[in-house]
């Protein structure tokens, strides 16, 4: 038989029927599952997760873009559970967010921790729900770096640079750090400072002056954000889903749906059902395996 005459041709073959099969039924179930409202179906609340630092905001944004789209989804759940992270991705989010309420109720359920990028993007939400212990506030701005000049000195380690301007190399770790460039940051913090406490007084109805007067970094539970007007109501996330149901109309029980993960590319895929089936193969055909002496 041509398997037993030429096994390795035949199992490339073989190999390459599958690897088309398996295409074109990812192909298929991509098509159907890929349409938000094939996968959601009845009156349900959306629920997105912000978990750990915030780094980067591009599978959020779609999570609240899907949602907002989808006519089965009438309210969405923001759980944020996030000490916070960078300015960029927490702006953006923090704008998705708003967007959103334009057609959508949008609630934020918070968890062990919401500070600072954390408290961020909540605050562009229709209402945020605390825990009594949660903590949040440190609304603030922070940069800092580590100077190893002397280590490196010590060592016998120079720096050399070659820049372009005067404040190329501002915050280099090999040399100390003049007058200027400290003012330089300082401004540079200021002003994203100053973004950060517009964006909540937007976003919670505040006057800029209350929220200047506890935007000095300092963290707060959600008790005391519930007295200070940072968050609206006090309870867990079974308690925020029954808010957001609420708030979409959704009578009865409130069912929640989440985002689908995010999966390996079909190329990753093929390879990886391919080196499984190649380990197979060889270890039937009891291949002999190189040792080490």
């Amino acid at each position: 038989m041509f398997s037993r005459r030429h096994p390795y041709l035949f199992f490339l073959i073989v190999m390459s029927a599958f690897s088309v099969a398996v295409l074109t039924l990812i192909t298929i179930m991509a098509t159907v599952l890929g349409n938000p409202e094939r996968r959601f179906t009845g009156e349900k609340v959306g629920v997105v997760e912000i978990t750990g630092p915030i780094i980067d905001s591009r599978k959020i944004l779609q999570d609240l873009r899907t949602f907002r789209e989808s006519e089965a989804i009438k309210a969405i759940l923001v759980r944020v559970d996030s000490p916070g992270g960078g300015v960029g991705p927490s702006q953006e989010i923090y704008r998705e967010i708003q967007k959103t309420t334009e057609q959508k109720k949008v609630i934020i359920s918070m968890g062990a921790v919401a500070a600072s990028g954390g408290y961020y993007v909540a605050a562009g939400a229709d209402g945020i729900m605390a825990n009594p212990g949660t903590i949040t506030g440190s609304i603030g701005v922070i940069m800092g770096y580590t100077n190893f000049e002397e280590l490196m000195q010590k060592i016998g380690l120079s720096a050399v640079v070659i820049k372009s301007g005067e404040y190329k190399d501002t915050g280099s770790p090999t040399r100390p750090m003049s007058d200027d460039e400290k003012e330089l940051l300082q401004e540079v913090t200021r002003q994203i400072h100053g973004q950060f406490v517009e964006a909540i007084g937007k976003g919670r109805r505040l006057e800029v002056k209350q929220v200047e007067a506890i935007a000095d970094g300092r963290i707060f539970t959600g008790q005391k954000a519930l007295e200070l007007g940072l968050v609206d109501r006090l309870g867990n996330f079974e308690d925020a889903v029954a808010w957001a149901g609420e708030l979409g109309g959704i009578a009865g029980k409130v069912e929640t749906v989440y985002p689908e993960k995010e999966k390996p590319s079909i190329i990753d895929y093929l390879m990886e059902s391919s080196l499984r089936m190649w380990q197979g193969r060889l270890q039937s055909w009891k291949v002999p395996q190189l040792r080490m002496p």
